[in-house]
């Protein structure tokens, strides 16, 4: 698989342990202030992670080319936006194309779904539609906004380390927020996580009156045999049996 395609579906890990590196030059208020902090991202609410989600997703948005609303990128994912709805849940979907050739597409919490050229260039609308369905699952599922606790946390454990040359601990700045989404964004969901999100889709589409279909041919195209990036993750070829399973029972 091409080294731009690692962050689709079978994400790259986080690295996410709270670690108070060099505690020992740490004041007691400064450890309570962190300890703190530390169970504030355990304990985000619903809306505390979509505004975080808000945030980092404008932060990214600004950091990236946005497809005009004119473009036939733009247009065509309207399309697939209106087939797909535009509400999970009672969370606003947002949909935007950003103009790379990478090849991925991610959703946070707050509704905020994004799709890169690349992905739209190797894909039919009905193979985006099975990705996309994928990603909307990980927001349903309660994926995303877990790794929006796990991305904050981490940068909690970032700020601790500042913390031990006797720095204050940073506000969220936009680099800060840029590293929450790169973090959400590249975060590893666990195989069953993935196989949840991946079945949450399949319904979704069978939901809308969409072929579901699209998401096995995506994983032939992203997939190419049997290796997975993480032996942790089911391999692209197993998840594409799963959906062809599926889709047998359904015609049953």
């Amino acid at each position: 698989m091409k080294k731009h395609q690692k962050t689709l579906l079978v994400a790259l890990p986080l690295v996410a342990a709270m670690s108070l590196v060099g505690c020992k030059n740490m004041g007691v208020d400064d450890l309570t202030s962190l300890g703190m902090k530390g169970l504030k991202a355990a304990t985000l609410s619903d809306n505390d992670v979509k505004a975080l989600s808000q945030k980092s997703c404008a932060e990214m948005d600004a950091q990236s080319k946005i497809a005009p609303a004119k473009s036939a990128y733009a247009k065509r994912l309207n399309k697939i936006a209106k087939a797909l709805g535009n509400n999970l849940d009672g969370t606003p979907i947002n949909y935007k194309v950003y103009i790379t050739k990478d090849v991925n597409a991610w959703a946070m919490a707050n509704g905020c779904v994004r799709v890169y050229s690349g992905l739209m260039d190797m894909m039919t609308d009905n193979e985006i539609e099975g990705v996309l369905g994928h990603e909307l699952g990980h927001v349903a599922l309660g994926h995303s906004k877990k790794a929006m606790q796990v991305a904050y946390a981490t940068e909690i454990a970032r700020d601790a380390a500042a913390a031990s040359g006797n720095a204050a601990v940073a506000s969220l700045s936009k680099s800060k927020l840029g590293a929450l989404a790169s973090a959400v964004i590249n975060s590893q969901f666990s195989q069953k996580q993935e196989q949840d999100a991946d079945n949450y889709s399949f319904d979704y589409l069978v939901k809308k009156k969409i072929n579901p279909a699209g998401l096995a041919t995506a994983f032939d195209k992203l997939g190419g045999g049997d290796a997975s990036i993480l032996s942790s993750h089911p391999s692209s070829s197993d998840r594409a049996k799963n959906i062809r399973k599926k889709l047998a029972e359904l015609k049953k």
